[in-house]
């Protein structure tokens, strides 16, 4: 033991850049390139592929003209051309406005999502009510696929099963709503919360589904403790608008805490703070994720840091809480990422010692193709630019690993294994925290009670449409002292595959600097 967008009608505006012609040209350049593109219409690509024409300006021919003499008028169409005087489908026109410039091409039809059981070919297929699955998607025109052949540029990606994939003009998953990628989903969480699921919506994880549905969501979620069984303590989760003074949300109104502590910094309630270095001891423990240890080289021995004493303490990881999400990912997803920020009071003093707390992200996932899940599953690791793996602990401090960003430069490892830092760049993210009180003398003269990684971003990679499972969790190391705490927040899907694993994201919001300060020994 040691010391302390509005919805698309069906006569509209057209959208030219979601909505555009497909097939060669005859009246424009090579579309090689670009072969789902019409060179002699499309805005975005007039003449030539990536050639966009400007602010009122139209594409007639591959030319872009954007003058015109009012009370000039020019028939038009947006939809796919083999579509045009099918079913509903009509062409419209534009009108050249007193301002000299053409109008948007008013009173057209185009294709939309086929409404079974009406009578009416609102995808101008040629045929009313048909219940087909024409782009391979796995998902036919009546389960309310709304782009199945026609209905936009790429069919293959869009229905209700996507999600919708920013900056590209499609509705990929069939709401009505083009590029309606912000979702807010935490405002009003209670900060102890019993609902695991409310955790998973502080990291922006917003929509919800169902083990036979086919939408992409969260299925369930479940608090446990690292070998998946038990109870861990309720003080060791919590939900925040804020961290500390200086740490605010990347995304929406909140986010999640895990610690193998009290989840709070002072002056925060449900659960309330209690000092990192002192320690909240649960008097809890459980053995380390088998599937994990197992897969370690050697089998059953804790990964760590290069150069870093092996890691005592038997086989129970102390103090720990795992939050256990399945997720059905979309059908269009290759990769997730989200946000998290490691701190422990193990830093500095015990950098490079036997007492390297742990956070892990294990994914189950099916994914089979390149790059590569990591062979023990574990996301939360560190890959330098000579190919060494770390684990996300406070063992990144050692070495320069540029990884522990968040903390004072100098001495480490004093009751460890000696070193230096010199990778430090703020103490922003620790400010009002209670890892930014003064320990003087712990190390140096200007020694913090801890210190932390600043933002990271943290991805894997999926196949689309399957059940993933993640499992996120935090604990001590070799006994309960001296506690660690993670922050998670931005859950995101890439329609890209990722390189998985762990690097610095982008800074986080601040709210300013201040916080404590005091002087309580190791």
């Amino acid at each position: 033991m040691r010391s302390i967008l509005p919805a698309m009608p069906l006569v509209a505006i057209a959208l030219a850049s979601a909505l555009v012609a497909c097939g060669p040209s005859t009246n424009a350049g090579d579309n090689s390139d670009c072969p789902d593109k019409n060179l002699s219409n499309d805005l975005m690509n007039c003449g030539a592929c990536g050639h966009a024409c400007g602010v009122g300006e139209v594409c007639i021919n591959g030319d872009c003209d954007g003058t015109c003499d009012p009370g000039e008028t020019l028939e038009c169409y947006d939809g796919h051309p083999s579509t045009e005087d099918v079913g509903p489908c009509r062409g419209g026109m534009r009108m050249c406005l007193p301002s000299g410039q053409w109008s948007e091409c008013l009173g057209q039809i185009v294709p939309s999502l086929e409404v079974c059981g009406n009578g009416i070919d609102e995808n101008c297929s040629g045929q009313a009510d048909e219940n087909v699955d024409q782009d391979g998607d796995g998902f036919t025109t009546c389960d309310g696929d709304c782009c199945d052949s026609f209905e936009c540029a790429q069919p293959g990606l869009v229905n209700p099963g996507a999600f919708d994939a920013a900056g590209n003009g499609l509705d990929d998953d069939c709401d009505g709503m083009v590029d309606n990628t912000t979702a807010v989903c935490d405002m009003g969480l209670v900060s102890g919360s019993p609902n695991a699921a409310d955790y998973a919506k502080a990291m922006e994880i917003c929509q919800t589904a169902t083990e036979v549905s086919r939408r992409w969501g969260l299925i369930d979620a479940r608090f446990s403790l690292t070998n998946g069984m038990g109870t861990p303590a309720v003080e060791a989760r919590s939900i925040r608008p804020i961290f500390g003074t200086g740490l605010m949300p990347l995304a929406g109104t909140s986010f999640t805490l895990l610690s193998s502590g009290n989840a709070a910094s002072p002056g925060q309630t449900n659960p309330s703070h209690v000092d990192f270095t002192t320690s909240a001891e649960h008097d809890l423990s459980a053995p380390f994720p088998a599937d994990w240890l197992q897969a370690q080289s050697p089998p059953g021995q804790l990964p760590n840091a290069m150069g870093c004493p092996a890691i005592n303490g038997g086989t129970a990881a102390e103090d720990p809480v795992m939050l256990t999400l399945r997720i059905r990912a979309p059908s269009n997803a290759r990769s997730f990422s989200f946000s998290s920020n490691f701190y422990s009071a193990e830093y500095p003093e015990w950098v490079c010692s036997p007492y390297n707390d742990f956070f892990v992200v294990l994914l189950d996932s099916t994914w089979a193709g390149n790059p590569a899940n990591p062979a023990d599953k574990n996301l939360a690791f560190y890959r330098n630019p000579a190919g060494v793996i770390y684990p996300v602990g406070v063992n990144l401090a050692h070495g320069n690993t540029g990884l522990f960003t968040q903390c004072v430069n100098g001495r480490t490892g004093c009751l460890g294994t000696p070193g230096t830092i010199s990778t430090c760049q703020s103490t922003s993210q620790l400010a009002g925290t209670g890892f930014d009180r003064s320990a003087v003398g712990s190390c140096d003269s200007n020694s913090l009670q801890g210190g932390g990684t600043g933002w990271l971003t943290t991805s894997g990679n999926v196949q689309g449409g399957e059940i993933i499972t993640l499992r996120i969790a935090i604990w001590d190391t070799s006994d309960q002292r001296l506690d660690s705490l993670v922050v998670l927040d931005n859950f995101q899907w890439s329609v890209d595959t990722s390189d998985p694993g762990t690097v610095i994201g982008k800074p986080a919001r601040t709210a300013g600097a201040g916080g404590l300060t005091s002087n309580v020994s190791h």
